[in-house]
Parts: C-alpha cells; sequence; structure tokens
C-alpha cells in the first residue's frame, strides 16, 4: 500500500516540496510554456510560501536536460563569498568560524539569477507570465504551514527587538502567525512588481526584458538596498551585533554560471550531478562504491541492505569533507575519486562492523585533510531564540522538541514536459531564521558562507570571490540520450543519503516512483554536519521508526547507534520521469510533512 498512487500522464508532471508551487507549474504548463518555464514560476512561488525555507535571498542549483540539444547541464546559483570575505576578515573579530546567521555568511544571492537565466536561455513565456504566480501570493497571501508558524513564534521576540524588518514581514500585529491562516508579504509583491516594471521599460523583446531585470536585482535598486543594509550591524549568532561583508558591487559583477554536469553510468544509465562546488559527487561515489555489492540478494530494508548503504555513505562523505569544493579555486581530483580502481580500495574498507572512524581516501597519491572541528558549546544562557541562532540550520526547534526529531530542511521541485524537457532543483538559502530582512525588500539574505572554513589550505577554505561548498544536490538521470528522471529532496547534509534509498528502492528493487519515496528513510550522522556547529555521531543511524526488529537487531549487532525517529520524517524525496516505452510521464511526491504534491497531466 501507498499513501498515493504513482501519477502519469502525457502532457507534463510536476513535483515539489509544495502544492502551491506545483499548481504553478503545470499552470505555466497549461499556458504554453516549456518545462524551463514552469520550473522558474514554481521556483518564484516557493520563495514566497516557504519562506522559513528559501527565498530570492538564497542559492539554487538548477540540474537541466534540454532536449533539442540532447544535453544535460546546470545552471549554478550559489553566489559566492564578498571579495571582502577573507579568513582574517573573521578573525579580527575575534572569530574562529563564520557564524551561521546575521549578515557576515551572506554571499551573493544566487537564486533569483539563475531563475532568469534558465527563463532567457531555455524558456519561452514572458518574465511577467512566469513571475505572476508569485507576485499574486506575496500581494494576497497564502496559508502559513505549520513549521513556518513554528519558527516565526520560536523567533518572534528576536524579530520584535533585534530584527525588526523580520517583525514587519512575518509578524501580524505584533503576533506569530497561525498555522493555515492567511499571510501577506506586500514588501516581497512590491519588489518583484517592480522588477517587472524595470524590465518591460527596457522593450518588447523577451530576452532583453529578463536581461534588464537581472540588472535591476544586481544591478539596480535591490543592490542599493542589499548594500545600505549590509552597512548596518545586525545581531548574529555570535550573540554580538555586526555589519556584513557583501556589497552592491559584489552582486554587480557577478553572473550566473551555466557549467556541465559531473556525470556517471549506472545500470545502464547516465547519472548527473551538479559540481563539487555542491555535494553533489558524492552520490556518485556512494552508487560506485555499491556496483560491488548485490543489493537486491540482500532484500530491502533488510540490515544486510543498510549496513551496506551505510559504510559506504560514511567512505564518499569522508571524501566530500577532504576534497570537495570551487573548481575555480582549487584543484579537485574528481577524476580519481570516480576512478574504479580508487573506488575498489575504498570498497574494501566496508567490513561486518560499523566505523566510528572518519578515512578520507588519498585519490592519486594526494593526502587529505580536514581542519580540527571546533568543539565551542552553544549558548546556554539568554533567551531561547539564541541558541537557535546559533545553529546555521535552516529549520527552528520549538522547546518541546523531542531530541529525536529530524533537522534540517529546503525545497526541492522537478518538472518534465511532453517535448522531453526536465529540470530537477533544490532551491534554498535567504530564510527568515538565517538574516534579518532587508529593509525595502521583503526577504532576508542567505547564510551559505557558514559552510566555509576559516583554516586556510583547504579546497573548502574561505576565500574572496569563492563558492562555499553546498549541500543542495538535485539528481537527472538519462539513458539512450534522453532524460529518464529528475528527483531530489530538502534535507541538508541528508540529501544524498535520502535520494539514495530512494534511487535504489526504484532502480535496484524495481519500485514505482510513488513507492520509492514512501520506503524506509535513514541516514548516517557519521560526518561533520556543513552547517554550523558542524555536530556530527560517528556511529548514529537515524532510522524511522518502522524498521522491522531483526532489521534493528541486525544493525545493533553490527555496532551502529540506532537513533529512532518518528515514522515519515525524513526528507521529502520529489520526483519526476519519462518511460519512453509507453510514452507516459510519471510524477510522485513523498507524504512526509504533508506538503510535497504531484501534478501530471
Amino acid at each position: 500500500m501507498t499513501t498515493r498512487p504513482e501519477l502519469r500522464g502525457t502532457f507534463g508532471a510536476v513535483s515539489s516540496t509544495h502544492w502551491l508551487a506545483s499548481a504553478a507549474g503545470m499552470a505555466a504548463l497549461e499556458a504554453g510554456g516549456n518545462a524551463f518555464d514552469a520550473a522558474a514560476a514554481a521556483g518564484f512561488v516557493l520563495q514566497v510560501v516557504e519562506p522559513h525555507l528559501n527565498g530570492p535571498g538564497g542559492d539554487v542549483p538548477v540540474l537541466l536536460f534540454d532536449a533539442a540539444a540532447g544535453r544535460a547541464r546546470v545552471i549554478c546559483g550559489q553566489g559566492p563569498m564578498p571579495r571582502a570575505a577573507t579568513p582574517a576578515a573573521f578573525h579580527s573579530l575575534g572569530l574562529s568560524r563564520i557564524p551561521g546567521s546575521g549578515l557576515l555568511p551572506a554571499t551573493v544571492p544566487g537564486a533569483f539569477g539563475a531563475w532568469l537565466r534558465l527563463l532567457e536561455e531555455y524558456g519561452t513565456l514572458r518574465l511577467a507570465q512566469v513571475l505572476e504566480y508569485a507576485i499574486g501570493y506575496a500581494a494576497d497571501g497564502y496559508p502559513v504551514l505549520p513549521k513556518a508558524a513554528e519558527a516565526i513564534a520560536v523567533l518572534a521576540d528576536l524579530f520584535r527587538e533585534e530584527w525588526t524588518e523580520s517583525g514587519r514581514t512575518y509578524l501580524v500585529r505584533g503576533a506569530p502567525p497561525r498555522t493555515g491562516s492567511r499571510l501577506r508579504n506586500p514588501a516581497l509583491a512590491a519588489t518583484y512588481q517592480r522588477i517587472l516594471k524595470e524590465a518591460e521599460a527596457a522593450g518588447p523583446g523577451r530576452e532583453r526584458q529578463i536581461r534588464a531585470a537581472h540588472e535591476a536585482f544586481y544591478g539596480g535598486f535591490v543592490a542599493e538596498a542589499v548594500d545600505a543594509h549590509l552597512r548596518t550591524a545586525a545581531l548574529d549568532a555570535t550573540g554580538r551585533r555586526h555589519p556584513g561583508l557583501l556589497t552592491g558591487d559584489d552582486l554587480a559583477r557577478w553572473q550566473p554560471p551555466a557549467e556541465d554536469t559531473v556525470s556517471r553510468a549506472y545500470r545502464g544509465t547516465e547519472v548527473h550531478k551538479p559540481g563539487p562546488w555542491s555535494q553533489g559527487p558524492v552520490f556518485l561515489q556512494q552508487l560506485a562504491l555499491l556496483e560491488g555489492f548485490d543489493l537486491a540478494a540482500m532484500g530491502l530494508d533488510s540490515a544486510d541492505h543498510l549496513h551496506t548503504v551505510v559504510e559506504c555513505a560514511k567512505l564518499a562523505y569522508a571524501d566530500r569533507e577532504a576534497w570537495y569544493g570551487d573548481p575555480d579555486f582549487t584543484g579537485v581530483p574528481l577524476s580519481a575519486l570516480l576512478a574504479d580502481d580508487y573506488t575498489a580500495e575504498r570498497r574494501r574498507l566496508v567490513g561486518e562492523r560499523a566505523s566510528d572512524t572518519l578515512r578520507p581516501g588519498a585519490p592519486a597519491g594526494r593526502t587529505p585533510w580536514i581542519p580540527p572541528l571546533d568543539e565551542a558549546a552553544p549558548p546556554t544562557e539568554g533567551p531561547y531564540w539564541r541558541g537557535q541562532l546559533y545553529d546555521g540550520l535552516p529549520t527552528v526547534a520549538a522547546p518541546v522538541l523531542a531530541a529525536t526529531e529530524a533537522r534540517g530542511d529546503t525545497c526541492c521541485l522537478t518538472v518534465t514536459d511532453r517535448h522531453g524537457n526536465m529540470v530537477a532543483a533544490t532551491p534554498s538559502g535567504g530564510w527568515l531564521k538565517s538574516s534579518p530582512v532587508v529593509p525595502g525588500l521583503g526577504f532576508p539574505l542567505g547564510t551559505r558562507g557558514q559552510m566555509a572554513w576559516l583554516a586556510e589550505g583547504h579546497p573548502n577554505s574561505l576565500a574572496p570571490g569563492k563558492r562555499p561548498r553546498t549541500t543542495l544536490s538535485p539528481t537527472l538521470v538519462v539513458a539512450d540520450g534522453r532524460a529518464r528522471l529528475a528527483f531530489g529532496t530538502p534535507g541538508g547534509d541528508q540529501q544524498d543519503q535520502w535520494t539514495l534509498g530512494f534511487f535504489l528502492a526504484h532502480t535496484v528493487f524495481g519500485l514505482d516512483l510513488q513507492r520509492a519515496t514512501e520506503t524506509l528513510a535513514f541516514h548516517s550522522e557519521h560526518v561533520p554536519s556543513s552547517f554550523t556547529p558542524r555536530t556530527h555521531r560517528p556511529l548514529a543511524v537515524r532510522i524511522e521508526a518502522r524498521h522491522s526488529e531483526e532489521t534493528a537487531a541486525g544493525l545493533t549487532r553490527r555496532g551502529h547507534a540506532l537513533v529512532p525517529v518518528p515514522d515519515w520524517s525524513l526528507g521529502k524525496v520529489c520526483a519526476v520521469g519519462a518511460e519512453p516505452a509507453d510514452g507516459l510521464l510519471r510524477a510522485a511526491a513523498s507524504p512526509r510533512g504533508g506538503q510535497a504534491y504531484a501534478v501530471a497531466r
């Protein structure tokens, strides 16, 4: 039994972490747009209706398959660090790490520009047609999600006392909104509307208007407001007030790059991921390691199956920690990391017992190095929200939150159309907890800079103009020159563990897309988190409570420390697919969280 059927159609399919975004994507297809128009429309809506998880000031990697060209590409919406961001700049403030909130960790907002580039190069609709859904929800209101209401309630005193522009944006007559109530963001609606007005003033051409919209954001009034905002001081995770390092000039210099994907063959398909400026290749490394095991013979969700997957994840993620970073600044040995001989050597490290040691490899004979973790503890005094501010994850934990509940979230969307185009994207950053709202704009900036190391000499060390390594990691699968599958999930570091479980359930165990989204979810906490304060538990495996007693006993016997979490609490996998054999398009969405929905026609 599944909670929902796998949806099938012939016209188009959309799946995202919010039903309103999925509906907007389908509406764009109905208006004559293609998958790229629909993805942009859904992406802009997510910026409005999931403000606790993303916004225009955030970031997004966009994986796409252009059917006309028969080619997969990635648009990098991960903005770089400011030119003034150096380890010395942070050390001069007495900091040993980049804080997880406030103005100091702000990067160039990449999400808005990435959606514009997708629309300009691959879309067909005009900007006004694509933005109308987001503008409507910002101006007229949208129902507040339970997690958003909870987060605003926890942070309400912060918004009243310190981040007052956030209070004007998210509080209703000084009080947190109720779950399901209608919340408006008129300042954000006005920002979108002014961008659109300036775009249309540039002339009648579709591409010209989109380029003018980019200029309005990155070289016009938005950049000016950001520049002025970052010159003021705001309370951050340190417990002190700091101005930011980002400037309007940093925004003006940036254009969203389009790049080749990183890919690897797997069971007759080609699996595509973003480059090592993301954690994307860790998915490919896990697949490479798992090719040496007969998972199907082990049985879905058996102790053998879960143990093997977890131990391979530990090895792949250890390599992420040692070797991944912005390839424009560092020589990432990606070919060596994905090589068969290196993979075979690493695979031999998978034993019968759970490993409690972080073991990065030595690709091409290079010596791995991971900076030592800062053991500083979160604040124990002061208001409750101060401890939440210290934690760089987007989620906000209520005081009554059980210690076993999973944390870490973002957004996801996938789209395919009848022409064979396909998109997978994971928007994030610029969430309501990350930073105070920029006055007059209706959205905060992102804090992705927290993921860079202040220790020098590491591939992910901080440097001016460098992209901090992001956890955002959508996936695209191609076979015989056609896009076959696009998927992703919220979940920070866990994205490439939860989506791996989905992908293996579909490709190895033969489940349809919806059944695959509903299989038992689990993940290892072996590797340090990418988010401040980089917590980790080497033997811990979080697993949904509906696992069998036999599986739990088998994993415990192997040395894993199981941390049961509530059923249906890990991830929100969204997926679309296309099967050339029958010409049908498919869509599925995880029931976890009660808000991800798929649409197919």
